[in-house]
């Protein structure tokens, strides 16, 4: 039986121009991750990544902090939905933008609420986000990473290293869990936590899902974040 461990992207970039890129946080968020694993002696024998700047960002945190040299294999198919365009079709207004620090809580939920109704009516078809796949392509791309990972890596330890909203399907597919469960999956995964399937050449098993072990100690207990 082997090992897959989904590490969702350290801190991005909530609320800039360019979302796709580790904040300073995110960094030693990857780094730490890497840094615990080495300490307890676990290695892996293939990486997996979507080809998003803070994925490959995240790897490379990961490896600086467990010595790893391993060259991932890109997949596509583990990027995220894009949650502009995702809001964009039920709200073709301009968001507004906090003046002031007081503002930002509330104007936090308003995005969150309209992504959620927006992935709603993507999952059920009745919207077209511009330059995003159907939502079954985009299950495909998820599913097919990790029939990829049963295929080539029985009895090994596997690194895949993605976002929230392809972590959360492959969790539901995996359980069985209908669509709209894997949005509440998804708006709760920590950045940088770690989920753990087993698999064998027929499924995969949940193990563990959304830890974030290696930022349990009181030198890290700001460094917990979600966005």
């Amino acid at each position: 039986m082997g090992t897959l461990y989904l590490v969702r992207h350290g801190q991005a970039s909530f609320g800039a121009d360019d979302y796709d890129q580790l904040s300073e946080l995110g960094q030693r968020q990857s780094v730490q991750l890497g840094r615990y694993w080495a300490e307890r002696g676990l290695r892996f024998d293939a990486v997996i990544t979507g080809s998003l700047r803070r994925h490959h960002q995240t790897w490379a945190g990961i490896a600086e902090g467990a010595g790893l040299a391993l060259q991932p294999l890109v997949w596509p198919g583990l990027n995220e939905y894009d949650a502009d365009a995702v809001i964009r079709c039920i709200h073709p207004h301009p968001l507004q933008k906090a003046t002031s620090a007081a503002e930002t809580p509330e104007l936090y939920r308003s995005h969150f609420r309209l992504l959620r109704d927006g992935l709603t009516q993507w999952m059920a078809g009745t919207v077209s986000p511009q330059g995003m796949p159907t939502y079954n392509d985009f299950v495909r791309g998820v599913t097919s990473a990790l029939d990829h990972v049963r295929a080539q890596h029985q009895q090994q330890n596997v690194l895949l290293v993605s976002s929230g909203g392809p972590i959360a399907t492959a969790v539901a597919h995996v359980l069985g869990l209908s669509p709209e469960a894997s949005i509440e999956l998804n708006l709760r995964i920590r950045n940088s936590a770690v989920t753990e399937f087993q698999f064998n050449p027929k499924r995969h098993s949940l193990l563990s899902y959304n830890t974030v072990a290696h930022l349990d100690h009181p030198d890290f207990k700001d460094w917990v974040s979600y966005a």
